[in-house]
C-alpha cells in the first residue's frame, strides 16, 4: 500500500518527539486536573474496575476506554507534547482512527489540533503540538486535552517548554458533572476526534464537567451499573440506552426501573430521557420510543417537576439523514445536531 505522506507531506506525522528543552509532568499530580475518569490499578477508568466486572464482560472490556476523559491545566508554553501509554487500541473500519485512538487539544475551549495516532502504534503515542502565536493565545491559556474514545489510557505525561508556567485550570462553572449513560453513540462512535462527541460540545457550551458512561453494545441497565450511577455526585443525568436494550421487553422491564432508582437517590436533579437519534422509525423502534415516553409520562403523573423527554427525531433536526456513517452511528455533523437539540433543551429550562 502506498504511503500517502510520501505524496502529500501534509499527511506526515511524527512518531517520536524531541524531549530536549521540555519538562514532562505526570497528569495525576497537581496542578493538573483530570476529569471524567479515575486512575485505578495502573490505568484510567470511567468506572471502578470492580463495578465493571460485576456488570458484564462487555462493560469490563470497555470501561477503561478513554471516552470523556480529560486533563486540564493552564500554561504559557508555546508547544505542548504528550507521551501516552495506551492499550486496547480501538481500530474499526468505519470509525476515524483520530476519534477512536487520538487525543485532541483545546486552547481556551477553542479546538487547536490533534495528537494524531499512527496505525502501527502498540503501546505508546508520542506527539507534540506547537501553539502558534495568533495573538489570542498570548500569555497563560487554559488547555484541555481530551482522551481517545475507544482506547485505554494507562499513563499520560504532558511536556511543556522548560521554564513555562504550569498552574491549575480555571474551574468549570458547573463543577458537579453531567452523567451520560448509553450506547456506542453515547461513547462517541463515530466522532472524528474526541472533542466532537456531543457531550464534549455540551461541556464547552455550558462550561460544565461531565462523565461519559457509554458502553458500546453493552448498556443494558444492569443492577451494578444502576447502583454505581446512583452513588455519583452529578448536576444532571442523561438516560439513553435504547439502542443496547436487546429486546423491546428488556427496555420495558428496565427503563422505568432505572429512572426510579436514580430519582430515588437524586430527588431534585434534572433527568433527561432520550430516544434513539433517528427520524424515520420502524414498528419496533416506535414501540421503544413509546416505552421511554411512558416512563416520562408516569414521572410527570407522579408530580416529578424536573424530568424531560427528548425525542430522537429532534436530535437529528440539524443534520437530517446526513448525520451518520451507517444509519446509526453519528458523524461530527450528527453529534453537532444532537448537541444542539440537547443544549437548547438545557438552555430553555435552565438545567445547568
Amino acid at each position: 500500500m502506498r504511503d500517502i505522506s510520501e505524496i502529500d507531506e501534509n499527511f506526515k506525522i511524527e512518531k517520536t518527539i524531541e524531549r530536549d528543552g521540555k519538562t514532562f509532568y505526570n497528569v495525576l499530580y497537581p496542578p493538573f486536573k483530570v476529569h471524567g475518569v479515575i486512575h485505578e490499578n495502573g490505568k484510567f477508568r470511567r468506572i471502578p474496575e470492580s463495578v465493571a466486572k460485576a456488570t458484564s464482560p462487555g462493560v469490563y472490556s470497555l470501561h477503561a476506554n478513554g471516552a470523556g476523559g480529560r486533563v486540564r491545566f493552564r500554561t504559557n508554553s508555546k508547544s505542548i507534547a504528550i507521551i501516552a501509554k495506551i492499550s486496547n487500541i480501538g481500530k474499526m473500519e468505519h470509525f476515524a482512527f483520530t476519534g477512536s485512538s487520538g487525543f485532541d487539544l483545546y486552547v481556551n475551549d477553542v479546538f487547536y489540533y490533534i495528537y494524531v495516532p499512527y496505525y502501527a502504534m502498540t503501546d505508546t503515542l508520542e506527539s507534540n503540538i506547537p501553539i502558534l502565536n495568533f495573538g489570542k493565545f498570548d500569555g497563560v491559556n487554559d488547555i484541555t486535552i481530551n482522551f481517545p474514545l475507544y482506547t485505554d489510557v494507562d499513563e499520560l505525561y504532558v511536556g511543556v517548554e522548560n521554564g513555562s508556567i504550569v498552574e491549575e485550570p480555571t474551574p468549570y462553572r458547573v463543577e458537579a458533572p453531567v452523567v451520560y449513560y448509553g450506547s456506542s453513540i453515547t461513547q462517541g462512535g463515530c466522532a472524528s476526534r474526541p472533542g466532537t462527541s456531543y457531550q464534549s460540545i455540551i461541556s464547552r457550551r455550558f462550561d460544565c464537567d461531565y462523565i461519559n458512561l457509554g458502553f458500546s453494545g453493552n448498556a443494558k441497565a444492569e443492577d451494578p451499573m444502576i447502583e454505581h450511577i446512583k452513588s455519583l455526585d452529578m448536576s444532571m443525568f442523561v438516560l439513553d440506552y435504547d439502542h443496547n436494550a436487546p429486546t423491546v421487553e428488556h427496555l420495558a422491564n428496565t427503563h422505568e426501573k432505572m429512572f426510579k432508582a436514580i430519582r430515588s437517590a437524586h430527588p431534585d436533579m434534572p433527568i433527561v430521557m432520550m430516544s434513539r437519534p433517528k427520524a424515520r422509525l420502524n414498528d419496533e423502534e416506535i414501540m421503544r420510543r413509546s416505552i421511554i415516553e411512558t416512563t416520562y409520562n408516569n414521572a410527570l403523573a407522579c408530580g416529578d417537576k424536573n424530568v424531560y423527554f427528548l425525542d430522537g427525531a429532534a436530535l437529528t433536526e440539524l443534520c437530517g439523514n446526513d448525520g451518520t456513517v451507517d444509519n446509526c452511528h453519528p458523524t461530527d455533523f450528527g453529534f453537532a445536531s444532537m448537541a444542539k437539540a440537547l443544549g437548547d433543551l438545557i438552555e430553555k429550562h435552565q438545567l445547568l
